[in-house]
Parts: C-alpha cells; structure tokens; sequence
C-alpha cells in the first residue's frame, strides 16, 4: 500500500528563506516527490497537522488547496492498486500529475484498424487475432500499458505454452505484436519510452532452419512424373517457374498475367504483393520453357499464365475475396507438393515456399553475388539474404568434415 505525505523540503531553502512544498508518495520502499508549486517559510508549515499554519495570511485557501491535493492523489492510488497490485511509485507520481493512462486494448485494436490497409490481410488477422488470445489471457479490457509488466509477460508465456500448447517461435510472434503496439504508442509519446517490458523478459528462440532442395532433389523434383489430372503438374510447373524467376512468391506466381511478361527481354515485371514495390527480373531459359507451355495463340494480356486458382476481375479487387482465394490455393497446393515430396523421400514436408528458398540457394552456389540475390529475391534487406549465406557456408564445413579429415 501506498503512503501520501506533504514535506517542506527544508534542504531546498532559496535565499529569500522560503522551502518548497512536495507531495511525498511512497511504494514498495521507493519514494517520488512531487511539487506543488508552493513555497513557504519553516515557522509558516506545521508538518505533525500537514497544515499551513494561520501566521500566513493565505493560510485557509493554501490548505484547501493541499487538502485537495491529497484527495486527489489517495484516488489515483487507490485506482492504480485496485487494477494492478504491482503499480510502481513512478507510475502513481504520474497518474497524480495528470499523465493520462492509455488503455492498451483500445489503442492495439484501434491501431490493428488504422494498418489494416497498409499491411496484407493476413497480417491484419494476425495482428488481431493475437491481440485478441492477449486480451483471452488477461481476462478483461481494463489493462493499461503501465500494466504491462515483465511478471505480465513471463506469466503470459507460460499460458501460450501450458495452456495452449504454443512452442516458442509462435510465443515469439506474440510477443512482437504486442512489442509493436507499444512501439506504435510510444511513437506517438502515448507512453513513456522507459516502459520496456520486452527487454526483461525474452523467450528463448528456437532454432529454425530453411528447408530447400539441394541440387540432386531439385533434380529429381524436375524429372517426377505427376498425372496431368486435379492440378498436379501445373502446381509442379509454377514451383520450378519460380526456382528459375528469382523465387517469386506463391501469391504472385498465381497471378501472373501475360502482361507482366516481356517475351522480347524475358523478363517478369510485376507490383508484388507482400513489399507494394514493383519488381522486374530477367527469367532463366527453364522459365520461359514453362511460359512457352502455357502459352496458346489467343492469349489476351489479361489473362492469368497458370491455371491454377479462379483468377477473376473481383479478385483484384476485392482484397477479402482475393485472401480466400489464396489461401484456398495455398492449401490446395501444398497438398500436392506434399505428396510429390513423398514420391521423392524428402527428408521434410515440401511447400510452395521452399521453391524461393531452393532459388536462394541454388543462385548462391553458383557463384552469384549475395548483392544480385537478395535484389533478385526482393529483400528489404540483405541480412534477411545473409541467412542462406550461411547455409553455404555450413554446408561447405560439412563437406570439408566429410572428405578431408
């Protein structure tokens, strides 16, 4: 429990003989002053009545003023330790001086709103709904950010893990959403930059590695008979398309229009999906190969390239409408590299996705600059590139234990 006490500072005297007057909050052992602009002289205060004295002609108005003041500041405590039992002396000298409290949930919602059309949808939903299994944890709506503590994260962990079985790289995603909002608000000085939970408690990260089709694989991959029947080899043809395209994306595979091709410069430009940012990438002859395939007289420039998903005008439109769609086709073809990954004795369950990472792979050990990958790969960042770097490298220290010891 807090205490509230008015101190003369005696040891800030000025020169003219006067003390400052300070509310004094202690909690948990820690002591916050806070002024309140008032100056009396020693022989004006009686500190055992916590009273202005009647020697100084304001005497009656001063002290209502400083009864309210204690009022005022009793409420606040009470408030902050009927919500959270943990609320620190920094955190009630605020609340007294008027600092409003910022409800987390409101803000994370309201700002999950605000991103809605400048992220995908699915991250949308992510955000969301991981706001959302926060808010299940927390049992209520009536959490500010204050309240937000490191105990707060460790015990939120622990029922991502127990509770719900999360392993730890989902317990991460979590707590980046979370860590986002409070970045999203400090951005906007809602809060104070010293609230850092984050940087108190961290879950261990589990180790992940890129799975990709090594040169013998892809090989193998490429040479897989599939029945023409159900998609099967059009699924087929759209992940090798990618291996030799830059590894583009599933999303933007599927909705390759004759138009996004350059047959003159075999070339693929695009807006691609996840970044906004328009791409252009010169293919490789095993790409245009499977574009020549797909290819027929007729072909319209709109027309979609694979004939995969249901590709329509309401898709590019409609962005609710074009998220199913994806993932339907995700789903969908995944399955169908699932069992071709079965077919092959792949030692890991095969995905769409591997195809960008078997591109990365392939491309860096062939020679190519890490530069001229991560560009060709649309990376924001060549670190984020660096990762398959170091998958040639482990594999080069592998291949020196095996055949020189």
């Amino acid at each position: 429990m807090a205490s509230v006490k008015i101190i003369l500072r005696k040891d800030k005297i000025d020169k003219t003989g006067d003390a400052p007057l300070y509310l004094r909050v202690i909690k948990d052992r820690r002591t916050k002053f806070i002024s309140l602009s008032l100056k009396l002289h020693p022989n004006e205060w009686d500190d055992d009545k916590q009273k202005v004295k009647k020697n100084h002609q304001n005497s009656t108005r001063l002290n209502a003023y400083i009864s309210k003041k204690v009022a005022d500041a009793e409420g606040e405590i009470a408030d902050l330790e009927r919500r959270n039992q943990s609320t620190s002396a920094r955190r009630i000298k605020e609340a007294i001086k008027g600092k409003p409290l910022i409800n987390f949930f409101d803000f994370a919602f309201d700002r999950c709103e605000k991103l809605k059309d400048t992220v995908t949808l699915s991250t949308y939903r992510s955000y969301k709904n991981n706001i959302e299994k926060f808010e299940r944890f927390v049992g209520h709506r009536e959490l500010m950010f204050d309240d937000i503590t490191a105990t707060t994260l460790k015990n939120y962990a622990s029922y991502c893990s127990s509770k719900l079985g999360n392993n730890n790289t989902t317990i991460n995603y979590a707590f980046r959403i979370l860590n986002l909002m409070f970045r999203e608000a400090k951005r906007e000085d809602l809060i104070s930059n010293e609230l850092a939970p984050f940087t108190k408690f961290k879950v261990k990260k589990n180790k992940t590695t890129k799975r990709y089709l090594n040169a013998e694989q892809f090989d193998a991959f490429m040479n897989l008979e599939v029945p023409d029947k159900h998609k099967a080899q059009v699924i087929k043809d759209m992940f090798i398309f990618s291996v030799f395209s830059g590894g583009l994306r599933f999303g933007d595979v599927i909705e390759l229009q004759w138009k996004n091709y350059d047959k003159k410069n075999h070339r693929i430009t695009k807006t691609i999906r996840k970044t906004k940012r328009q791409h252009s990438i010169r293919i490789g002859q095993k790409a245009i190969d499977i574009l020549e395939k797909y290819a027929s007289y007729d072909n319209s420039q709109n027309d979609i390239i694979f004939p995969f998903a249901k590709i329509d005008e309401q898709y590019f439109k409609d962005r609710e409408h074009r998220s199913l769609i994806t993932n339907r086709a995700i789903s969908l073809s995944n399955m169908y590299l699932s069992r071709m990954g079965k077919q092959l004795e792949l030692p890991f369950n095969l995905s769409f996705h591997i195809s960008r990472h078997t591109f990365a792979t392939r491309a860096l050990n062939n020679g190519m600059r890490i530069e001229h990958v991560s560009k060709l790969m649309d990376h924001t960042d060549i670190g984020i590139t660096q990762v398959y770097a170091k998958i040639i490298s482990s594999e080069l220290d592998n291949a020196v234990d095996k055949y020189i010891n």
